[in-house]
C-alpha cells in the first residue's frame, strides 16, 4: 500500500463528521453540527445527540467522498471514533464503520476521541515526538507527554469540570448563548477582569491537577449579589464578570502549563514543543498567555486551525493513519466506549466505576 485513503467518522458528542485524508492532505471534512437541536435545553441531549447521528452520518459520509473526489472503492481503511463519549453516538458510528468495513473488505481502526485532538499536531505542523500537549474542550482538560500514536503519559488534569463545561455554566448563569465560550470570550473583551476577586484554583498545592468548579460557583454567588444589591444585573456586569471568570482561567491554565513544562523539559526533548487542542484552544486571551510563557521558555508553540481543535473526523482518520501504520486492526468485536482514558497505567482523575476510570 501507498500513500492510504482512509475515511474518518466522528460521532463522540454534538457533531456528526466525516473527512477523507490522504497521508496529510485533508481531502474533505464535513462536520454536521447539532446547537439548533439542543438549544432549548442548555446543553446536548445524549438521546436526541444519538438520534441525530443516525440519521446524518451517512449524509456525512456522501458529502466527505463527494468533497475528496472519491468514491467508497478508493479507500483504504475506515477510522472511526470508538470512545469516550456518548455511547449512543458512539455506537451510531462504530456500526457504520463496520458494515463499511465488510462491505468494502477494508481495514477498519477504532481511535480513541483523545488521541485524535492528541495527533492533530503531527497532522498540522508534522511535529516530531515527543511533544507536550494541554488537550482542553468542553469535556477534557489533561497535560500529556505525547511519545507515540500509542504511548501518553499524563502530567495531570482536571479533577471536576473541564474549562469548556466551566464556560458553558457560566454562560447559562448569565442568560448568554451556547455553546458558552465564544459568547463568554465575547463579553469578556468589553468587560474590566479587576472588577471582580475571583479564586485560583489549586495554585497553593503542587502538580498539574486543575478545577474549575469552583470558578462557576464563585461566579454564582457574586451574580447573585449584585441582584440582590440592585435588582437585577446591567450589561456592564456581565461583561465584567466574563472578563474576570476568563482571566482565572487562563491565569490558572497558564501556570499548570508552566508547571507541566517543567517536568516534560527535564526529559530533555531534542525538539520542545507545546501543541494546544480542542475547542477552547480557540480562546485567544489563553492562547496569547500560552504562547508568551513558550516564548520565556524558548519552547515552540503550536495550535491546530479552528477547524481542526473543535470535534472533527480528520483527526481520526489521521490518528486512524497512525494506528495503521504501526500494524494495528480493529475486528468486529469492536466496542462503543463511553471511558477510555489515554494513559492507562495512570489513576482516574475522575474517579471510576463499572464501565471503567471516567479520564
Amino acid at each position: 500500500m501507498g500513500v492510504p485513503t482512509i475515511l474518518g467518522l466522528e460521532s463522540s458528542c454534538d457533531d456528526t463528521a466525516a473527512a477523507v485524508l490522504r497521508g496529510r492532505q485533508v481531502l474533505s471534512s464535513v462536520v454536521m453540527g447539532q446547537a439548533d437541536l439542543h438549544a432549548a435545553f442548555g446543553g446536548v441531549v445524549p438521546e436526541i445527540a444519538a438520534r441525530a447521528h443516525a440519521e446524518k452520518l451517512d449524509l456525512a459520509v456522501e458529502q466527505a467522498l463527494a468533497q475528496a473526489g472519491v468514491t467508497l472503492d478508493d479507500l483504504d481503511a475506515v477510522a472511526v471514533t470508538s470512545g469516550p463519549g456518548l455511547i449512543g453516538g458512539v455506537l451510531s458510528g462504530v456500526m457504520l464503520a463496520k458494515g463499511l468495513a465488510t462491505a468494502l473488505d477494508r481495514p477498519m481502526i477504532g481511535v480513541n476521541h483523545l488521541a485524535g485532538h492528541a495527533l492533530t499536531p503531527r497532522l498540522t505542523d508534522d511535529l516530531p515526538y515527543p511533544y507536550l500537549m494541554l488537550l482542553v474542550s468542553g469535556g477534557h482538560c489533561q497535560f500529556l507527554i505525547v511519545r507515540g500514536p500509542q504511548e501518553f503519559t499524563r502530567l495531570g488534569g482536571t479533577i471536576d469540570d473541564a474549562p469548556g463545561e466551566a464556560f458553558d455554566k457560566t454562560a447559562r448563569l448569565l442568560g448568554l448563548p451556547q455553546p458558552g465560550g465564544p459568547a463568554v470570550e465575547a463579553r469578556a473583551r468589553m468587560g474590566d477582569a479587576r472588577r471582580f476577586a475571583f479564586p485560583r484554583p489549586l495554585l497553593d498545592r503542587p502538580g498539574c491537577d486543575l478545577s474549575f468548579s469552583g470558578l462557576k460557583t464563585a461566579l454564582l454567588r457574586l451574580r447573585d449579589r449584585l441582584i440582590a444589591d440592585q435588582g437585577g444585573l446591567h450589561a456592564q456586569d456581565v461583561s465584567d464578570l466574563c472578563a474576570g471568570f476568563q482571566a482565572a482561567v487562563r491565569d490558572v491554565l497558564t501556570e499548570k502549563t508552566r508547571r507541566a513544562l517543567e517536568i516534560y523539559l527535564d526529559g530533555a526533548p531534542q525538539a520542545p514543543a507545546l501543541a494546544v487542542a480542542g475547542g477552547v484552544a480557540a480562546n485567544a486571551a489563553l492562547r496569547g498567555a500560552l504562547q508568551d510563557l513558550c516564548a520565556e521558555r524558548q519552547v515552540r508553540f503550536t495550535a491546530p486551525p479552528l477547524a481542526l481543535c473543535t470535534d472533527n473526523a480528520a483527526m481520526i482518520a489521521y490518528a486512524g493513519s497512525e494506528l495503521l501504520a504501526a500494524g494495528q486492526r480493529s475486528d468486529m468485536t469492536l466496542a462503543a466506549r463511553p471511558r477510555w482514558p489515554l494513559d492507562q497505567s495512570a489513576a482516574p482523575l475522575l474517579g471510576s466505576g463499572k464501565k471503567g476510570a471516567k479520564a
